[in-house]
C-alpha cells in the first residue's frame, strides 16, 4: 500500500473506534485524513457518517472527493448516487451510477442501479425484481441487503396502497425516498 493512504491496520482501528464511541467518529476520521488526504475510503467513511448525522452539504462533499480520487471504487459510487436519490437529485444520481451500468451483469450494485432506475420510474414490481436479484448476489455487504430489504417494504406497501401505480398528487417514489434520506449510508 501506497504512503499516500492509511494502512488496512490504520483503517481497522479506526473502525473499531467508530464501532466503540457513541460520537466523535467524524473526528477520528479527520485526524487520519489530515496524514492522508487523497485516501478515498477515508473521504467515503467521512461522508457517510456525516450523512448519518444529517449533515448533507458536508457528506455530498467527502463522497464526491471519494469517487473522484478512486472513480472505480464502486460502493462508494453507488452510495453517493444513492445520497444523491435521496436528497432529490435523481438525474445527478443517474449520472453519478452511469459507469456502475457498465459492470457485469452478474455486479450486485449494477443490479441494485437497475433497480433504482425502475424506483425512479416508480416501477415497482421490476425494481422489486431488481433489487431481490441483487441481494441474491451481494455477499460482501449485508448490511446494504438489510437497507435494499427495507426498499423492497416500502415499495410493496406502496403499491398496496396505490394499487401498482403512482399517485396523482405525489409521485410515490418521491414518499418512499423521503423516508430514507439522512437515514443510513452503508460502508
Amino acid at each position: 500500500m501506497s504512503d499516500e493512504l492509511a494502512s488496512e491496520a490504520e483503517i481497522a482501528g479506526l473502525i473499531t473506534a467508530i464501532e466503540t464511541r457513541a460520537d466523535g467518529e467524524d473526528q477520528d476520521i479527520a485526524a487520519l485524513l489530515r496524514r492522508y488526504p487523497d485516501d478515498p475510503r477515508l473521504h467515503f467513511m467521512l461522508g457517510s457518517v456525516l450523512a448519518g448525522k444529517g449533515r448533507a452539504i458536508e457528506a455530498h462533499r467527502s463522497m464526491s472527493r471519494a469517487v473522484v480520487l478512486a472513480p472505480g471504487f464502486q460502493v462508494a459510487r453507488y452510495q453517493l448516487g444513492f445520497f444523491e436519490l435521496t436528497s432529490g437529485e435523481s438525474e445527478r444520481a443517474l449520472s453519478t451510477w452511469g459507469p456502475l451500468l457498465a459492470a457485469p451483469r452478474d455486479n450486485y450494485l449494477r443490479i441494485f442501479v437497475e433497480g433504482m432506475t425502475h424506483l425512479i420510474r416508480d416501477e415497482f414490481a421490476e425494481a422489486i425484481a431488481q433489487f431481490q436479484a441483487g441481494i441474491a448476489l451481494n455477499t460482501e455487504n449485508p448490511p446494504m441487503n438489510a437497507d435494499i430489504q427495507l426498499l423492497i417494504a416500502e415499495c410493496r406497501k406502496l403499491m398496496d396502497r396505490t394499487g401498482g401505480s403512482a399517485e396523482e398528487d405525489v409521485s410515490a417514489t418521491a414518499l418512499l425516498l423521503g423516508r430514507f434520506s439522512g437515514n443510513r449510508t452503508v460502508q
